[in-house]
């Protein structure tokens, strides 16, 4: 659907590639939802005139994509919205955790990467755990929330700790909190932006996952295959660790949650038919919660976080600005039609014939 003024974007455009090159925004095996979140990136790099980077594959010459800064403009800090979350990204990277899976590439010079939005997203709420509580009663209905605790990234309860897991799955945003009973709780996000639920999986999971999948009571049918590949073994891997913290004891609830754009529908319908192998959550059970970004970053308005709403958006869903660059390489496209020196433009005559009589 054309967008029309003043109404939601629902559809994204198939972006012509002679306006994803002019941006080096052009990326052969993109999905259309990657390709515009690129020229997204590659537009807000521009505006904010911060210096393209570049990569070099395995096998062939180095190049620039528009989706990357340059690494002195990523060792200033500058994939951030503000020095603040800045800060708070240098620290988590020097403090991580055991074997946490930081790529400093992707988080310091990857404009498209997810690991900077979960920072992005998220680490205002580290320095503000008033906003914190807010946004998060917003974005999860009817929790049972009295103060945030703690904020953590790339956080597992327990990496390869065989009560848990026993592996290193993690999340990329976790959120531990008080209810008003006094007891804890936890949140974990797993956050996505133009990930399709395909990326690279571990070739085989190990068998404490069938144990917490019997023993969780979260699935019709938990010995179903496909929950243990793509597109749902991430959200199975990360939704049982979550319900193993809690069977073990270390919180007294959880919730998992997915932050993802609404327009990413590869994301969203592997969110909507994971959703279809659960059974309906009972007391001691951890939710699966689909949070459209969109979604968290409204909560930030509502909280009366608007400066921080408007950058997010600006930053990561800002459509129109797609939409203006794909309206001008088709205006410009239609605004002169090639005809003989002197001559007005052609029409050409189109015959229909009649139709026959039955």
């Amino acid at each position: 659907m054309i967008p029309v003024d003043n109404k939601p974007i629902t559809q994204l455009p198939i972006v012509p590639t002679a306006v994803l090159m002019k941006h080096r925004a052009f990326e052969e095996f993109d999905n259309r939802f990657r390709s515009c979140a690129r020229l997204l990136q590659s537009l807000w790099r521009q505006s904010q005139k911060l210096p393209i980077g570049t990569f070099t594959p395995r096998f062939g010459r180095k190049r620039t994509i528009g989706s990357l800064i340059s690494t002195a403009a990523g060792t200033e800090g500058r994939n951030f919205l503000t020095p603040a979350i800045a800060e708070v990204a240098r620290l988590e990277a020097a403090y991580q955790e055991p074997n946490a899976l930081i790529d400093q590439n992707r988080l310091f010079c990857n404009l498209l990467s997810s690991m900077p939005l979960a920072f992005n997203a998220c680490a205002p709420l580290r320095q503000d755990r008033d906003l914190a509580a807010r946004v998060l009663r917003s974005i999860i209905p009817g929790i049972d929330l009295k103060v945030v605790c703690d904020i953590l990234f790339e956080h597992s309860p327990g990496r390869q700790d065989p009560t848990l897991t026993g592996d290193r799955s993690a999340f990329d945003v976790a959120f531990i909190y008080e209810r008003s009973d006094g007891q804890r709780g936890f949140i974990g996000i797993e956050c996505k932006y133009t990930e399709t639920g395909n990326e690279p999986a571990p070739p085989e999971l190990n068998p404490r996952y069938t144990d917490l999948a019997h023993s969780s009571g979260l699935f019709k049918e938990p010995d179903h295959a496909a929950l243990r590949v793509n597109p749902f073994q991430q959200l199975f891997r990360e939704h049982l660790l979550t319900q193993a913290a809690v069977m073990r004891g270390d919180y007294a609830e959880a919730y998992f949650v997915l932050v993802a754009p609404r327009l990413n529908h590869l994301v969203q319908n592997s969110a909507a038919l994971y959703a279809c192998f659960l059974t309906k959550p009972t007391e001691g059970q951890v939710p699966f919660v689909n949070v459209h970004l969109e979604q968290l970053v409204d909560a930030y308005g509502w909280a009366g976080a608007y400066d921080h709403a408007a950058a997010l958006h600006e930053r990561y869903l800002d459509w129109s600005k797609v939409d203006e660059v794909v309206r001008d390489a088709v205006k410009a496209k239609a605004e002169v039609w090639p005809t003989e020196k002197g001559e007005e433009p052609k029409t050409a005559t189109v015959r229909i014939p009649k139709s026959k009589a039955a």
